[in-house]
């Protein structure tokens, strides 16, 4: 998407919202403030917005509306899922460095309480989850949960949730699946999974508002206390206006695996294009990756230095997750795979519904007038 004279190829970090989007919102805010757990008219009108939300949610999760938890945002849903299986029973937690933060500092969070030991996953060479290792650490016994995620917010990589969830199950175990990066973009692959995670600013609708989807008569636990809004389980006032647009959002994205599949063509362009000029970069990822997303390494330019170099010339890119940014260490997820030096040269580059071949030409272009610059020591 080319934005003036800028072109943002950051989707994974925050995806622009549609217009219908932001029209749902802005008329539900003037015409819908009321609390929605007020009884009342003005209440029920507020509410409506709500539901609505909650049945598009289910819709492309492929649930009842019961079963979906809206929450401020994949974040909370998370650590919501993570902190519910331990809640009333310790135990051990499966999962990765691959994983997100909001799921990878919980579980380290959950070890310092004493509510988990966490078995961290190997990862395979192709950057998925090794499942071998797995079956291995199930076999270790005690296993309370196993948290994966459906699509790597850095990679684009594809993990083995279906296999990872069936696994789990087969074992006694529960399953999280972090979604937020696939609901929209490509099909779930994660429908038996106990519990899973979705953020509304990842498929164009806004921040501040997600959904944890949960299988019917799973034992959740409120992470905060309260209200009793969302059956007692996440308490504080619903946002009738961000619900407004989620609902937007949720609806349109069932269509979204089919619009993403379409931009594959110029990512494997534009990795072509960047590997083929610059022979050091390297493309990772070997597993199927959604169709959007890139993660390169460039040997000798720290990440950071060329995600503001790029800032520079016009174009938004990321060195890792956003959830990350400010900080001075390497992404972890990128730094299971390849090791520390090279994650710290890493650049996150993941297009959109709105990118355009012309804007795949720029960001090359671009990343080459600056590569070439730091080389050569030219200003």
């Amino acid at each position: 998407m080319t934005a003036g004279a800028r072109v943002y190829a950051d989707w994974n970090a925050t995806t622009p919202p549609l217009d219908e989007v932001v029209d749902a919102v802005a008329r539900a805010a003037r015409e819908a403030w009321a609390n929605p757990s007020s009884t009342h008219a003005d209440g029920r009108r507020a509410r409506a917005h709500v539901e609505d939300a909650r049945e598009a949610v289910a819709a492309l999760a492929g649930v009842d509306a019961r079963d979906v938890v809206l929450t401020s945002g994949a974040t909370e849903a998370n650590n919501l899922a993570l902190r519910s299986a331990f809640a009333r029973e310790r135990g051990v937690l499966v999962t990765s460095r691959l994983e997100h933060p909001s799921v990878a500092r919980v579980a380290e969070a959950l070890e310092r309480e004493g509510r988990a030991r966490v078995r961290w996953l190997r990862i395979d060479p192709r950057g998925t989850v090794d499942l071998a290792d797995l079956e291995a650490a199930l076999a270790e016994g005690d296993v309370r949960l196993v948290a994966v995620q459906a699509v790597s917010h850095e990679t684009g990589v594809i993990q083995p949730a279906r296999d990872a969830v069936f696994l789990a199950h087969r074992a006694g175990a529960l399953a999280h699946v972090d979604c937020a990066q696939a609901f929209g973009r490509v099909e779930d692959t994660a429908l038996e999974a106990d519990t899973r995670s979705l953020a509304g600013h990842k498929l164009r609708g806004p921040k501040g508002i997600g959904a944890l989807v949960a299988r019917p008569g799973l034992g959740l636990v409120p992470v905060l206390v309260g209200g009793a809004q969302e059956r007692g389980l996440r308490p504080g006032t619903l946002d009738a206006s961000l619900a407004a647009g989620l609902g937007v959002a949720a609806r349109r994205a069932r269509a979204g695996p089919a619009r993403y599949a379409a931009i594959a063509p110029l990512r494997d362009a534009l990795e072509r294009a960047i590997v083929g000029r610059l022979g050091a970069a390297r493309v990772l990822g070997a597993a199927p990756r959604a169709p959007h997303a890139s993660a390169i390494v460039f040997p000798g330019w720290p990440g950071p230095e060329l995600v503001a170099a790029l800032d520079l010339e016009g174009v938004s890119v990321s060195s890792g997750s956003a959830c990350s940014a400010g900080t001075a260490e390497p992404s972890a997820a990128i730094a299971a795979m390849v090791g520390a030096d090279l994650a710290a040269s890493a650049l996150r580059i993941s297009l959109g519904e709105e990118t355009s071949a012309a804007d795949v030409e720029r960001i090359a272009s671009a990343l080459f007038a600056v590569v070439e610059r730091v080389s050569t020591g030219t200003p």
